[in-house]
């Protein structure tokens, strides 16, 4: 007697369920990309008792005839595909052939269609898979399929489905997706009777704006990018609609809703130091590349795509993403709110409560000449930007003429009478705060910098510019300073030596674990020489233990923290607008190297709603 045997057709759909129909949304999935795939341009999505009851898609796309309104509840019949070659070049959303059979088979399914021209729509009801009623009734173009009561001959599987809250979020978070990622299509959600939305017109804008507040389409920063090998569109939030979930991260690939890894962790990585930690971007993505070049059959429900070159497609994607960042004003605006408990190492990242809807987005170089026109308002304000800034915003930055630098910030008595402003002096609406803080009016309303994370950040970008670059950076000293090192400090030299003179450390070795300092970086300030060494040391082995940096990046964020001008230190007036200049000629001037804000604004609405003026 033959051991192995053929399973029943019931047996295996109902095999082929449990990967494809998973829960109620799966179902909602597989039926809306035949829509799409279908040409409707106009779906609407039925559900009851959050899809266990009542799943219905109602399309006005091309119908089918009677022979194909069978076949498609077949098993493995599909008109998307009809050999291995076109796995290769796939332009539809679906192409398995399983979704139908795998769905009536565990659910009370029917299906109604019907071509242009026809008088009356096909109807087909299945029970399990089985056909048990065919008719003529009164329909229009398109096909409607309704499936009732899931999972009801499958009790283990209807049994570990969560609660209605649970698949209704799922099923909504789908919905959204599709709705977002198909503008040109009318979209309709009804659930448990009452309509949830009701889109007619093809406006993105008006979508975002309805699932995630008003105002937020305004606030998004978009991306574009096309080359011969990949298209990449649309857009990514600002920090201050940053939420600690990665659901509303879409990624379309050739119009087809994915979950890739990869573009994930570059997505995060673009953002760097101004998220939080466990912060998620908003991101709503659409890339359009060669479909051999992609691999859709990876993943029974269609979630995964594999790349042919993954690398190549990083390469392209980070750096848009980054420039995106780069080029947009992403610092936070004041909101009211509880303060996060702040870390044991450094203050919180965010220790400020952001608005759940910003402002509009703006690029850097617009809040630069919004400063600019605010704080110099009353006198002749620049006809532009600083000569070159906008190509600052893409390449490595210079310091602004006049900047001083850490040394003279140091020795700065704050006396303003030095400064050769001439008519402008009492016009300058820059103001230093408790030597803490420095407020600026801008034209929209007012603008706070730390000024410690201010300077950090100058230097951080700076010092990194240089140990990339081998520029030279080091001014010799008239009396060479010696550093006796501990031995666990004397590893870390040894492991740093190379960068350090990259940096602008012109060092000696005198005798066992001595160090002759002979030349530093311009911005190191006068007499402070050993301690800047030792102190670098030490937050460098600190970083390497806690924050696994690699070697550079922490060198240059040792040298920023240690080196900066500091809370309590006085500043003169040009001193102020020289760090403010060199701020927004860094590459990423809203948050310091370790993620703390450097800029924030209240605008004059904000201002206004306070003091109840509306």
């Amino acid at each position: 007697m033959a051991g192995i045997a053929r399973l029943p057709e019931s047996v295996a759909n109902k095999i082929s369920a449990g990967e494809v129909v998973q829960r109620p949304v799966s179902v909602v999935k597989e039926l809306l990309e035949n829509a799409i795939d279908a040409g409707a341009d106009r779906i609407s999505v039925i559900i009851s008792d959050a899809g266990k009851e009542l799943v219905r898609i109602v399309d006005n796309g091309s119908g089918m005839e009677r022979d194909d309104a069978l076949l498609s509840v077949e098993r493995f019949a599909t008109s998307k595909i009809r050999g291995v070659e076109d796995l290769e070049d796939l332009s539809s959303l679906g192409f398995r052939g399983e979704a139908l059979a795998s769905i009536s088979s565990v659910s009370h399914f029917e299906l109604r269609t019907a071509v242009e021209g026809s008088s009356l729509a096909l109807s087909f009801r299945y029970e399990g898979g089985v056909l048990v009623e065919e008719a003529q009734v009164q329909g229009e173009r398109g096909t409607s399929i309704s499936v009732r009561n899931l999972f009801y001959n499958v009790p283990a599987r209807r049994k570990f489905l969560k609660s209605n809250a649970t698949e209704y979020g799922h099923i909504y978070e789908l919905v959204r997706s599709f709705v977002l990622a198909c503008p040109e299509i009318s979209w309709q959600m009804v659930n448990d009777g009452e309509e949830l939305f009701n889109f007619r017109t093809p406006d993105l804008n008006e979508r975002l704006d309805f699932f995630y507040g008003s105002g937020f389409a305004e606030s998004l920063v978009p991306v574009t990018e096309e080359n011969d090998y990949i298209s990449i569109r649309g857009f990514i939030g600002r920090p201050a609609l940053q939420k600690r979930r990665r659901l509303d991260q879409y990624f379309f690939i050739n119009r087809r809703l994915v979950q890739n890894r990869m573009l994930s962790q570059a997505l995060q990585q673009a953002y760097g130091e101004l998220l939080v930690e466990r912060q998620a971007p908003f991101a709503l993505l659409f890339f359009e590349m060669d479909p051999s070049r992609i691999d859709v059959n990876v993943h029974p429900a269609k979630l995964e795509v594999r790349f042919e070159d993954e690398r190549s497609v990083r390469n392209m994607f980070y750096p848009v993403i980054k420039r995106a960042v780069r080029s947009y004003d992403f610092s936070p605006d004041l909101a009211s709110g509880e303060l996060p408990p702040l870390s044991t190492r450094y203050p919180s990242p965010s220790p400020i409560a952001f608005q759940d809807v910003a402002e509009p987005a703006v690029t850097k170089g617009e809040l630069y000449r919004n400063y600019r026109e605010g704080a110099f308002s009353t006198s002749r304000p620049p006809a532009n930007l600083p000569e070159g800034f906008q190509e600052q915003l893409f390449s490595p930055p210079e310091p602004p003429a006049g900047f001083v630098g850490t040394a003279s910030l140091a020795g700065s008595g704050g006396n303003e009478d030095e400064v050769p402003l001439g008519d402008a002096v009492a016009e300058v609406k820059i103001w230093q705060l408790h030597n803490k803080y420095l407020i600026c009016q801008i034209k929209t309303g007012l603008m706070i910098i730390d000024q410690h994370v201010a300077h950090e950040r100058v230097l951080y970008e700076r010092a990194v510019d240089v140990m990339e670059t081998s520029v030279p950076n080091s001014q010799q000293l008239l009396f060479p300073q010696k550093v006796e090192l501990r031995p666990w400090d004397w590893e870390i030299f040894e492991e740093i030596r190379d960068d350090l003179y990259r940096l602008g450390f012109n060092l000696s070795l005198f005798g066992s674990r001595t160090v002759m300092i002979e030349g530093v970086p311009q911005d190191v300030r006068p007499g402070s020489e050993v301690s800047i060494l030792q102190d670098m040391i030490a937050e460098y082995s600190e970083n390497a233990s806690k924050l696994k940096l690699e070697k550079r990046d922490n060198l240059a964020k040792s040298y920023s923290c240690r080196n900066a001008i500091m809370t309590g230190q006085k500043l003169s007036l040009q001193e102020m607008r020289s760090l403010i200049d060199s701020l927004f000629a860094t590459r990423d001037p809203y948050c310091c190297p370790h993620g703390r804000p450097v800029i924030i604004k209240m605008t004059l609405g904000q201002l206004d709603h306070m003091f109840g003026r509306k």
